[in-house]
């Protein structure tokens, strides 16, 4: 995020900014509407960050204590704002937990960065085995105008191969491997659901902009 303030001024940035979290508000609030106070949640691709903006669900539901954080990096620091968090470290495609350990298995904005597509197949597969009631996904949206992640318009929708030799002219080495960023469609989630035989979800849309920004898999189990 820090980038998007170098790339916009001052007046633009407080703009984008504010328009960015009503946007997020309006996903807080709708996947909201899939959890009970009395769920337990494991939340996985948790960001050691404390600003606001960044793992909203947390740092906006009312009960955090129901709250697991899962990431492969070190999340201590979120305990200067949230001392009794629970924190476990590991890989998401392959968490070693026990099936139906939480009854929400939630991930935002980290499917998209954990390589292929068959690790981003293992890592929705490891979400649906650990949640009990359902697993909710969030991903930006393939073809949304504007890739977030670099700022750069359009050059995304091309084939991926030659998205990612436009990236390195850009001099975006590291968004220019498939492991760090690996942009989803509303069809690529809907083939790994077909890929694992889910029957019992949906596909969300957030729109921003009169554009799908983000989508959102829901996995029912119950």
């Amino acid at each position: 995020m820090a980038k998007l303030k170098e790339i916009y001024g001052s007046d633009q940035s407080k703009f984008f900014f504010k328009n960015l979290y009503l946007a997020r508000k309006k996903q807080f609030d709708l996947v909201s509407t899939y959890v009970s106070k009395e769920d337990t949640i494991i939340d996985v691709g948790t960001t050691p960050v404390l600003d606001k903006h960044e793992n909203f669900f947390l740092n906006h539901y009312k009960y955090p204590e129901n709250i697991t954080c899962f990431s492969n990096q070190d999340l201590e620091k979120l305990k200067i704002n949230f001392p009794n968090l629970k924190c476990l470290k590991g890989d998401g495609r392959s968490m070693g937990l026990r099936e139906n350990s939480y009854d929400i298995a939630m991930s935002n904005a980290t499917l998209e960065h954990v390589g292929s597509f068959e690790n981003q197949n293992k890592f929705v597969k490891e979400l649906y085995k650990i949640s009990k009631k359902r697993c909710i996904i969030i991903t930006p949206n393939r073809f949304y105008p504007i890739d977030f992640h670099t700022m750069l318009p359009f050059i995304h929708w091309l084939p991926k191969n030659i998205h990612r030799r436009i990236l390195k002219l850009f001099n975006q080495d590291f968004l220019s491997n498939e492991e760090n960023l690996n942009l989803l469609s509303i069809k690529d989630l809907k083939t790994i659901c077909n890929i694992n035989n889910f029957k019992n979800y949906k596909i969300l849309k957030i729109k921003y902009y009169l554009f799908t920004s983000n989508l959102i898999l829901i996995l029912d189990k119950i």
